[in-house]
């Protein structure tokens, strides 16, 4: 199912860690600990990322850049607010309002402008606390992709517990 939601990194789509399954149930866990699902379970899946927006790829930023000035334009000439990124914990923002309406800005431009769309979006997240005192490096650093065309998911299955 795709999340749709306005904080949702990387904008709408269907989320995975990418190799990280023991984040994914660590990730559950949390969830069924906060009272939002109640039974939690991993399930894996292959993944076609067919053309996909690789945040690790050189030239993306300036892909970003033009998105977010289309979004604040427009968002200015409607006299909407711009979303902003909050919630600040272990340095980084948990709540990415922004963020996820630049991706989706992203999508929206590219079919203005009939360029094919992105089948995926794929990206490291920093996250947690440091690994060791004085680390830059974050203990739940994880990679995640969001699959948009759900015919990029080739099928499922049930991960090896470690």
């Amino acid at each position: 199912m795709h999340s749709a939601n306005d904080w949702d990194w990387l904008g709408k789509g269907v989320y995975f860690w990418v190799d990280g399954p023991e984040r994914a149930a660590r990730w559950a866990q949390e969830q069924k600990d906060r009272g939002k699902i109640k039974n939690p379970a991993v399930l894996g899946a292959y993944i076609n990322p067919g053309l996909c927006l690789n945040l690790t790829d050189v030239g993306v930023a300036e892909q970003l850049g033009v998105a977010f000035e289309f979004l604040r334009e427009s968002t200015k000439s409607s006299g909407a607010e711009m979303p902003v990124n909050s919630g600040i914990r272990d340095g980084i923002h948990l709540n990415r309002k922004l963020d996820c309406a630049v991706f989706n800005t992203v999508h929206q431009v590219r079919a203005k402008i009939n360029e094919p769309p992105f089948d995926s979006v794929y990206g490291v997240f920093e996250e947690g606390g440091p690994m060791f005192e004085g680390s830059d490096l974050k203990e739940k650093t994880h990679i995640q992709i969001a699959v948009i065309n759900l015919e990029s998911i080739i099928g499922y299955f049930k991960p090896r517990s470690s």
